[in-house]
């Protein structure tokens, strides 16, 4: 869980979050899973903030079993596959989590 002052903080990558969770229509357990995944480690460059976000959206909707594919992803993201491939295993491994071996 992660404090008000990190969420306030980054309220606008927060809302972009939302905003592209809403287009892939994502569970709120996802949605809450991703939101967790990026608060852990927020970068200080913007553009690696918009990376991350949706390695986060892909990685929360495996986690909540909600998945999406990396390119539906990264276009609700505006992001490349590559970004989110090469970063979501990382991502969860990062949380605690073992990320699927497929």
């Amino acid at each position: 869980m992660h404090s008000a002052r990190d969420r306030i903080e980054y309220e606008p990558w927060l809302e972009e979050l939302e905003q592209a969770a809403d287009r892939l229509e994502l569970s709120s357990e996802a949605r809450s899973c991703a939101t967790e995944l990026f608060l852990t480690d927020v970068p200080e460059a913007d553009r690696s903030k918009r990376a991350l976000l949706a390695a986060s959206l892909y990685a929360g909707s495996l986690v909540a079993g909600d998945g999406r594919t990396q390119g539906a992803v990264a276009d609700a993201a505006d992001v490349s596959r590559l970004s989110i491939q090469s970063r979501w295993k990382t991502l969860l491994e990062d949380a605690g989590l073992e990320p699927p071996r497929w």
